[in-house]
Order: structure tokens, then sequence, then C-alpha cells
């Protein structure tokens, strides 16, 4: 095993754990007092979540994860909008001492492009219709007028156990 190998594991090692560093925890990395910037730091550390689940959600195989995958990205998405999202553009509007116009005018935009961040993460639904504005296709397929055939509607043995444990909980 090559130094850099070692390297690329400890890389991705810190980056799948850093979220737990004792220091980033305590306030060191952010603002210990500025509750907008340990705010925001939260909510990026979300979306950055968000953004590594959207990856593996591609690359799953399993359609049961990848639905998995995906509603957790949408609560997510969900949370941040509908929580975080007033709090943090309140949080920016009030005055902090120590912070000059630029940096509150900065503190702004940074709540300003949050949503559009936060909509551009995958989660498995359609985009095309939420581009346009417009209802998409019904979904039938062609020739069938409308008359689906017993196997169209059958099942396999992933959905089947993802059913089973929907109902289980």
């Amino acid at each position: 095993m090559s130094v850099i190998d070692i390297l690329t594991r400890v890389d991705a090692i810190c980056q799948k754990y850093g979220r737990y560093d004792a220091d980033k925890l305590h306030g060191s990395g952010v603002a210990g007092e500025d509750p907008f910037a340990r705010l925001y730091a939260s909510v990026d550390a979300d979306l950055n979540e968000c953004l590594e689940k959207a990856e593996a959600a591609k690359q799953e195989k399993n359609r049961a994860t990848v639905v998995a995958l995906n509603a957790e990205i949408r609560g997510t998405k969900a949370k941040l909008l509908e929580e975080y999202l007033p709090k943090l553009q309140w949080l920016a509007l009030k005055k902090v001492k120590g912070l000059s116009k630029e940096e509150l005018a900065i503190r702004g935009d940074l709540v300003t492009a949050l949503p559009d961040s936060i909509q551009s993460i995958p989660d498995g639904t359609a985009t095309s219709s939420k581009k346009t504005g417009l209802w998409g296709s019904s979904g039938s397929r062609a020739g069938t007028d409308g008359n689906f055939d017993n196997e169209y509607f059958k099942g396999t043995e992933e959905s089947n156990q993802f059913r089973r444990e929907y109902e289980m909980h």
C-alpha cells in the first residue's frame, strides 16, 4: 500500500467522521458567541450530508435502499427549509457586535442563496415538472389503451421486502 493510498483513505475517514470532531462541536471552528455562524455551519453540514446521501443513492443498485435514502433527503430538505431557514433569515438581520456592514450584507446573501442550494439536491423526484411548472405525463405505456396487464404491477422480491419493512414501522 502506497503513501498516496493511505492518505486517500485517511482523508475519506476524516470527511466521513468530521462532524464528530470535538473542536467543531465546542465551537472553536465556528464563532462560539455568534448564533448565526453556529446555525449556518449546522445547515451547511446537513447540506453536505444530503449531497453524500444523494451520491450514494445514485450509486446504489437496491431500489428499496434508494427509496429510503431519497426519503431521508426529502425530510432533511423540508426541515432545512421550514425550520432553519426562517431562523437564519431572522439571525442574519440581527446586529452583532464587531461585524461590519459588509459582513452583515454577506450574511443576507448567504441566506438568500440557501433555498436554491437546498432545492438543487437531487431527491428522487421528477425534476422536469418542477422546471417547467407543468404536470408531467400520466405514465401510461404506449399501446396499452390504459389497460395494464397483471404483470405490470407485479412486485419484485426487493419491493415486497421493502413493503414488509415499511408496514412493520
